[in-house]
C-alpha cells in the first residue's frame, strides 16, 4: 500500500528477540534488561502479523534482533514466512558468531539472503568493540556462506575505531584505513560490503558517525577505477560502488548526510508487537495488544509459548490487524529529523527496536 505521501511500503524488518550474543559499544555495551520471553511475539503472532502485512503489499521481510539466531525457532519461522502468499524474499541480518550451525538449516528453509554485521577485522579492534575473541569464527563462515547461491552482505558501522581508547569510545575521523580493509573484501569474495552511517539512537548517540561523502572521496582516491554500480542488489536505500575487477561491490547507506525518506518503503516491527513506520520517532501501534485482547497471561515463562487466540489467518484477526497497521502506515511521517537530534522522539536503544 502507499502511505500518505505516495510512498510504497512493501519491506518490513521484523526483530524476533531482544538479546544479543556480543555487547557492542554503541549498542548495548553492559547488557540490557531483557524482556520476559511471555513479551515477545510467539512464531504465530509473528505469523499472523506477515500474512496481514502481505496482504497490504508487504513483499520483502528482514528477520532481525538483537541476534535473530539466539531465538532457537528462527528458522522455523523463515520457513513460515517464506510459505505465506505474497512474500517474495526473506532475509536475515546476524552478528555471525551462531551462523556456522545455523547457515544449512536457513538455507533449507529458504532464506534469500544473509547480512553479516561486522565492523573491523583486526581481531584487537574487534574484540574491543564487540566484548568477545569471535572474528576467526564469524570469517570462516563468512567465507562459507559466500560459497552459497544466496546473496551476502556485510555491514559495518561508519566509526573510526582505530582510535578506540581503553573506555571503549572511539573518534569518528576521516582518513581511518580500517575502512580499506573492509572493501579489499569485495576482491576476494563475491559479498556487497555496505557502510552505515550511525544514526543517533541509544547509544549511538555517543558516537558521531563518519561523513561518506568524505569516504567516498577517500575510496575515490585509494581505487581511481571506482565506478558506481547501478544493479540490483537489494531494495534498500544503498548506493551502490565497484571497483573493476572485483567480485563484490562497496555500498553505503548515508541517512544523516544522504537523506533517502522520499524514498523510504519499510516498516518496522519490534520483538515485542509495536509497529514502527520510523526510526526517528516513537509513533506506531501496538500490535501486540490486537493479538492478545481479553487473554490471560500464561502460567511460567516458557519460552515464547503465548498461545495465538485465533489462527494466523483468522478473518476477524486479519481485519483487526490491517486496520491498526493501515492507520500507522497512513500516518508514516515525511521524514527523520536525525539532523535535529532535539526533536528526535524515539527513547528505546536499538536493541530494544530492532536492527
Amino acid at each position: 500500500m502507499k502511505d500518505s505521501f505516495g510512498r510504497s511500503i512493501d519491506y518490513m524488518r521484523i526483530s524476533i528477540t531482544d538479546r544479543c550474543n556480543l555487547r557492542c559499544r554503541y549498542c548495548m555495551p553492559d547488557g540490557v534488561e531483557c524482556l520476559a520471553r511471555r513479551e515477545i511475539l510467539t512464531l504465530e503472532e509473528i505469523e499472523a502479523v506477515a500474512i496481514c502485512a502481505a496482504r497490504l503489499g508487504i513483499s520483502r521481510i528482514k528477520v532481525t534482533g538483537g541476534e535473530p539466531l539466539v531465538r532457537r525457532d528462527c528458522c522455523q519461522l523463515v520457513k513460515m514466512l517464506k510459505s505465506i502468499p505474497g512474500i517474495e524474499k526473506v532475509t536475515i541480518t546476524t552478528n555471525g558468531v551462531l551462523l556456522d550451525r545455523c547457515l544449512a538449516p536457513l538455507l533449507e528453509a529458504g532464506i534469500d539472503g544473509i547480512n553479516i554485521s561486522l565492523d573491523t577485522l583486526d581481531p584487537f579492534l574487534y574484540k574491543k568493540i564487540t566484548g568477545f575473541d569471535c572474528l576467526g569464527r564469524v570469517m570462516e563462515t563468512m567465507e562459507l556462506a559466500a560459497g552459497q547461491p544466496v546473496p551476502v552482505k556485510i555491514n559495518a558501522v561508519s566509526i573510526d575505531f582505530s582510535s578506540m581508547d581503553e573506555s571503549g569510545e572511539p573518534a569518528a575521523v576521516s582518513g581511518s584505513t580500517g575502512w580499506k580493509q573492509m572493501v579489499d573484501l569485495t576482491g576476494r569474495y563475491p559479498i556487497d560490503v555496505r557502510f552505515i552511517e550511525m544514526m543517533p539512537i541509544g547509544y549511538g548517540k555517543q558516537f558521531k558517525t563518519m561523513n561518506h561523502k568524505d569516504l567516498l572521496e577517500e575510496m575515490y582516491r585509494e581505487y581511481p577505477g571506482l565506478e558506481e554500480d547501478h544493479r540490483q542488489h537489494g531494495y534498500g536505500p544503498a548506493v551502490y560502488y565497484r571497483i573493476p575487477g572485483a567480485l563484490g561491490s562497496v555500498g553505503l547507506i548515508s541517512a544523516i548526510h544522504g537523506k533517502f525518506c522520499n524514498d523510504c518503503n519499510r516498516i518496522r516491527l519490534t520483538s515485542q508487537g509495536y509497529l514502527k513506520t520510523c526510526l526517528c520517532y516513537e509513533d506506531g501501534t501496538d500490535l501486540r495488544a490486537i493479538l492478545r485482547e481479553g487473554m490471560d497471561m500464561p502460567e511460567g515463562e516458557g519460552h515464547y509459548r503465548w498461545p495465538l487466540k485465533d489462527c494466523p489467518d483468522d478473518e476477524m484477526l486479519q481485519k483487526c490487524l490491517s486496520y491498526a497497521m493501515r492507520q500507522a502506515i497512513e500516518h508514516k511521517p515525511a521524514a527523520h529529523c536525525f539532523e535535529r537530534p532535539g526533536q528526535i522522539t524515539e527513547s528505546h536503544n536499538m536493541i530494544s527496536i530492532g536492527g
